[in-house]
């Protein structure tokens, strides 16, 4: 979870665009189409992004973003359509080109070298010379520290990169941004992985860059970031743009219903919960973990979880909550304690054991941990069901196909087909991929670490969707958020987490953030100095 955002930044649309005349348009696309095979990713796409302005681009995850941002940035050319920067037209074949004429993005997967300094990766590729030949590197410190002092980023140029948390990070390839000239500036989901201080640090940035001139395009997921910091808005949808205004002409209820080609009741509408009225107190729960320990970040976690319940894990950051789910699901050998799956101790848990007994786990690093990049999507989803769609070693080509079409529609999986490689889907849609896989198991009890990090409003509403009907099931299901508001929208109730142990908890009916807010800060009220004040 994040820390509450300021209030939404509409009055900057009159600062940017008032009386006084607009902007002056930096870089323009007009009438961009980039098709893949059958696909057409983008059609028609016209964009303007101005100086001094932060230009957001939302849409669903499928929707052109991240083909837009490639063809920006030279790692796609568009089949049709033109670039233009400052007036002129321009051809970007790689992105080296396109950094060159000061088009430089900065993606959420951090693409740095992490065994090398902070001044090392701020010059890389470019680095000062002596007499042409010789890295320079005492004025590479020299120019990273002014850089460094410039934006006000509380690290050392000469430190290991690798040895920085990842907002720190973020910051390094901004700096990296502004050494190579930028004047556009692509930020792409820069947030995702921060924490609520790590995130105004990232706006104050912004903000200075803004102050300069320089063009900005931010891409996030979060809405409310997205009103914090933009002047106008793109939104896309099935590779074209439709809507384009600022954020007073298009408040959130009109920019999510462009998003999704459909009027939508609001952000969180799809968590509606009737509760768990139907779950009987005195049954055997589903799931019973009991002063579970694992090294000094499982220290004491206790938590019962009933069929057709949904249960979230609230904590600070650092609190536990993934080094939590992987004991229970015997990634990680516990030290100590019990988990229970309906009433029968698991023991000596490892992932197919635990699959087994009917729990499935859904990591929330989908890269490193979640898919097969080298497999199709049909093979990304019945990955953990093979022993049971096999007969002496051979896969029943039948019940797979029917299984991955159940999936595909069942999730709305936007894909070529079942056999294009997973890496050719939106985050999104592999994230969808990947809750398929967990469900192809049938599991009893479903443990979330974060489903929904990456994934627009619909995809939310979808993922949701099939969480919710899966508890009325009788699924018993825990789950984590980086959003506050979706964790309190879906769940029953939350256990808190305090450095490893939980602290108690709260029925979510009626709640408020704020209510949450409190929980958690009374959970580390003994030692809140030692906590930076964000939540995940």
């Amino acid at each position: 979870m994040t820390t509450s955002a300021p209030a939404d930044r509409t009055n900057r649309t009159g600062r940017a665009g008032s009386a006084t005349a607009a902007p002056r348009a930096v870089l323009e696309t007009h009438g961009v189409s980039k098709t893949f095979g059958v696909v057409r990713a983008l059609r028609d796409v016209s964009l303007t992004l101005r100086a001094g302005e932060v230009h957001g681009l939302v849409g669903e995850n499928g929707a052109g973003k991240s083909t837009l941002i490639k063809v920006l940035t030279g790692f796609h050319q568009p089949d049709s359509g033109a670039l233009t920067l400052d007036g002129a037209d321009v051809a970007f074949d790689s992105p080296r080109a396109a950094q060159g004429a000061g088009v430089c993005a900065v993606y959420q997967e951090i693409n740095l070298i992490p065994e090398r300094s902070v001044a090392d990766n701020i010059f890389l590729c470019h680095e000062p010379k002596r007499f042409g030949i010789l890295t320079d590197r005492k004025r590479m410190l020299e120019r990273a520290a002014d850089i460094v002092q410039r934006y006000r980023l509380a690290v050392d140029p000469a430190a290991r990169l690798g040895s920085l948390g990842l907002g720190a990070q973020q910051m390094v390839a901004i700096a990296r941004g502004v050494s190579l000239g930028a004047r556009v500036l692509i930020l792409d989901e820069p947030t995702s992985a921060l924490s609520g201080a790590e995130v105004d640090v990232l706006f104050e940035v912004v903000d200075r860059l803004r102050a300069e001139g320089i063009a900005l395009l931010f891409v996030s997921h979060r809405l409310s970031e997205c009103y914090r910091l933009c002047d106008r808005f793109t939104v896309m949808r099935d590779g074209a743009v439709v809507r384009t205004g600022t954020p007073a002409e298009l408040p959130r209820a009109a920019l999510i219903a462009a998003m999704l080609g459909r009027e939508s009741a609001g952000e969180h509408a799809w968590a509606e919960r009737s509760g768990s009225a139907d779950a009987d107190a005195d049954a055997t729960p589903a799931l019973a973990v009991d002063h579970l320990q694992w090294g000094n970040r499982v220290r004491d976690v206790s938590l019962r979880v009933a069929r057709k319940e949904i249960v979230g894990l609230a904590g600070l950051l650092g609190s536990g909550r993934t080094e939590t789910f992987k004991t229970i699901f015997g990634a990680q050998k516990a030290d100590g304690g019990e988990v229970d799956i309906a009433g029968r101790a698991l023991t000596h848990a490892n992932p197919a054991r635990s699959i087994g007994r009917g729990l499935a786990f859904l990591s929330e690093d989908r890269r490193v941990e979640g898919i097969f990049p080298r497999l199709s999507v049909r093979e990304n989803i019945v990955a953990s069901l093979l022993p049971r769609i096999s007969r002496f070693g051979f896969i029943s080509r039948a019940k797979e196909a029917q299984v991955v079409r159940e999936s595909i529609e069942r999730l709305g999986i936007k894909t070529a087909g079942p056999g294009a490689l997973i890496t050719t889907l939106s985050g999104g849609n592999q994230q969808k991929a990947l809750i398929a896989r967990c469900l192809s198991t049938r599991p009893t009890v479903l443990l979330l670490d974060d489903p929904t990090r990456g994934i627009d409003v619909g995809a939310k509403e979808e993922v949701h969707r099939v969480v919710q009907e899966l508890a009325q099931e009788g699924l018993a299901v825990v789950v984590t958020s980086s959003e506050m508001e979706e964790l309190l929208a879906l769940t029953d109730r939350l256990v808190v987490l305090n450095e490893g142990a939980t602290e108690g908890g709260m029925p979510t009916a009626g709640a408020h953030p704020d209510d949450v807010l409190a929980v958690l800060a009374g959970a580390g009220s003994d030692d809140s100095a030692d906590h930076d004040g964000g939540t995940a």
